[in-house]
């Protein structure tokens, strides 16, 4: 089976940007070396647990000296930006990275509502309008913005109707090395049937979501319709991971993403994630034990046996030949500020597990 990494390129307390990038280069190092499929990065706003906000710039950073891992977002929140300048982006990093390159698209914000406003420059009195003068909503036009990059991405570049018979030629970069490979995200049934119409590869955010993926992927599979872009239904599952020699080491691991998921669903004020042990001991509630304590029925935690068991189970009950580990793992207060240490082991873990 193959392994794919996904990462938010968390920040833990005391933990600057900077440092946090340098953890997750040693992550995709690490998947490199081990031979993973893909190593993708998410897009998330204003969140003080998440370094990673722009997909196409990480990308450009972490992927240096890579050779042969796809590398990729999960995803680019599409309302949030132009289609022209996704497809420009991209286009830089297929000429930096070949045709390695993986272009995954969401529908959601990846923040909250006010940031939100703010990444689409509405705050204040800024809005886009019709030609009618009334305000759009970028998340209703995903559908033609996805067309819109396809079209992009296609030898020569969109064509643009002008006046009369005129055509605005329009493209992405001056000559396309290699079109990335689109990918569809979601976590509903609405981006599973867009996949399948436009005949485009599709994932479902299993990691968030834990529910629904079964019906999620049994309608992308019955409803693909084969096109230019796919001839047959491409997918995989993501699954936060934490791989540990011991069970006990693993859960101790879990919790300050158990902490922080809880916070999330409780309204709490979102801060960096907390250090393993007593630190996290002291910020976890009643409130947010019962809450990890449902959320984490999806994760595969445990020892890299226990781990890879999880997987392949997950992998059959979804008929999946790849998944994609979101690895969760916490640091201690004495990890180095530029590393996660566990993260990096629960790859190395993980690999051994699937290589025996």
């Amino acid at each position: 089976m193959k392994l794919s990494v996904l990462d938010l390129i968390s920040v833990r307390e005391g933990q600057t940007t900077g440092q946090a990038l340098r953890a997750s280069k040693q992550l995709v190092d690490t998947a490199e070396r081990l031979g993973f499929t893909r190593y993708w990065v998410a897009e998330h706003h204003n969140m003080p647990s998440v370094a990673s906000t722009a997909p196409a710039t990480e990308l450009m950073y972490l992927g240096q000296d890579t050779e042969q891992i796809r590398l990729g977002s999960g995803g680019v929140m599409l309302p949030n930006h132009a289609p022209l300048a996704v497809a420009e982006q991209f286009s830089l990093l297929t000429a930096a990275y070949g045709d390695r390159i993986d272009l995954g698209l969401g529908r959601a914000p990846g923040t909250d509502p006010i940031t939100s406003a703010a990444m689409r420059g509405h705050l204040g009195e800024g809005r886009m309008v019709d030609r009618a003068g009334n305000t759009l909503d970028p998340v209703e036009q995903f559908p033609q913005h996805i067309v819109d990059i396809l079209s992009l991405f296609s030898p020569g570049g969109a064509e643009i109707p002008m006046f009369g018979d005129k055509v605005h030629r329009l493209s992405p970069t001056p000559a396309l090395d290699a079109a990335p490979e689109v990918w569809l995200l979601g976590s509903s049934g609405y981006s599973a049937q867009l996949a399948a119409a436009l005949g485009l590869p599709y994932v479902f955010a299993h990691h968030f979501a834990g529910r629904g993926t079964e019906t999620a992927l049994g309608l992308y599979r019955s409803d693909f319709t084969a096109t230019e872009h796919g001839s047959a239904p491409k997918t995989f599952v993501t699954v936060n991971t934490i791989a540990a020699e011991t069970e006990e080491e693993a859960w101790k691991l879990a919790g300050p993403y158990q902490y922080t998921m809880a916070n999330l669903r409780v309204g709490d004020p979102m801060r960096p994630l907390p250090t393993v042990g007593a630190r996290v001991d002291e910020l976890m509630t009643d409130g947010h034990r019962k809450l990890a304590e449902q959320m984490t029925a999806p994760w595969a935690i445990g020892t890299p046996e226990q781990v890879a068991a999880k997987l392949r189970v997950d992998a059959e009950r979804f008929g999946v030949d790849e998944i994609m580990l979101q690895p969760v793992a916490g640091s201690y207060e004495s990890d180095p500020l530029d590393a996660a240490p566990s993260r990096v082991r629960t790859l190395e873990l993980v690999a051994e597990a699937f290589a025996d």
